[in-house]
């Protein structure tokens, strides 16, 4: 991109150089350099104006392409991101499970050793 804006700034300088020394030099008459001096700054417009569509064509094209990349690369971050939620989430599901089944078993135990470890006392 900076080698764009050196060339179009060589464009211009070298065409008002150019136009001052035609002008110092002009073998013609002064109607004939001024239309000289027209016909180039036409030329210089129109190298102008295609250079200026080419840099925002390119530049549109970059920008279109980064944003799909950018897209893609977010799809797959959450995509990643779903997987290893999903994965979390099922590790404690099974977590979970173990523990309402220890938590079962302690209660079951802790029936068992209420009503079998004290003596049965007699009713007066």
């Amino acid at each position: 991109m900076a080698n764009t804006g050196n060339t179009l700034l060589a464009l211009i300088t070298g065409a008002a150089i150019g136009a001052g020394v035609g002008l110092l030099y002009a073998p013609d008459s002064g109607e004939k350099t001024r239309k000289k001096l027209k016909k180039d700054a036409q030329k210089a417009q129109d190298n102008l104006n295609k250079r200026y569509h080419e840099t925002s064509s390119n530049l549109s094209e970059k920008a279109k392409k980064a944003r799909v990349d950018f897209e893609e690369r977010l799809e797959e971050t959450l995509s990643s991101a779903s997987h290893k939620a999903d994965d979390i989430l099922a590790a404690m599901e099974t977590k979970l499970e173990e523990l309402r089944k220890q938590n079962a078993k302690l209660q079951k135990d802790k029936a068992s050793k209420s009503s079998g470890s004290s003596p049965d006392k007699a009713v007066v």
